[in-house]
């Protein structure tokens, strides 16, 4: 059973950081396309970062335009997480954020299609105060 397990949410301030983690199991995940997407309170989900396997130890990353420079997307292969580093937080980032995987992969706003990943995680809240 294909299962993605966020953590690394919470509270903070505008301007601190947080780095979400996000663990797959039932299947083998390392040329996945990793994604990670956010629903706010009455919006839409939106696309957050992606990155997409490109060939041994080679991975192209994507960003929304609003968390680029502030947000990176990293995969850890040895401890099998895909992590999100959101840095300079702001409260317009508070979200439900999910990860999500799919066995394609993407480029530019390709990557964006939130139908064409197959496997979401339950989500873990951020919340940023002002």
């Amino acid at each position: 059973q294909v299962q993605l397990v966020e953590s690394g949410g919470g509270l903070v301030q505008a301007g601190d950081s947080l780095r979400l983690s996000c663990t797959p199991s039932g299947r083998t995940f390392s040329r996945d396309t990793m994604g990670w997407f956010r629903q706010a309170p009455g919006k839409e989900r939106e696309f957050v970062a992606a990155i997409s396997w490109r060939g041994v130890n080679t991975y192209y990353a994507y960003y929304a335009d609003s968390v680029k420079g502030r947000f990176t997307i990293s995969r850890d292969n040895a401890k099998n997480t895909v992590n999100l580093q959101m840095n300079s937080l702001k409260p317009e980032d508070t979200a439900v954020y999910y990860c999500a995987a799919d066995r394609d992969g993407c480029s530019g706003a390709g990557c964006v299609y939130s139908p064409k990943y197959e496997a979401w995680g339950q989500g873990t809240q951020v919340t940023v105060s002002s």
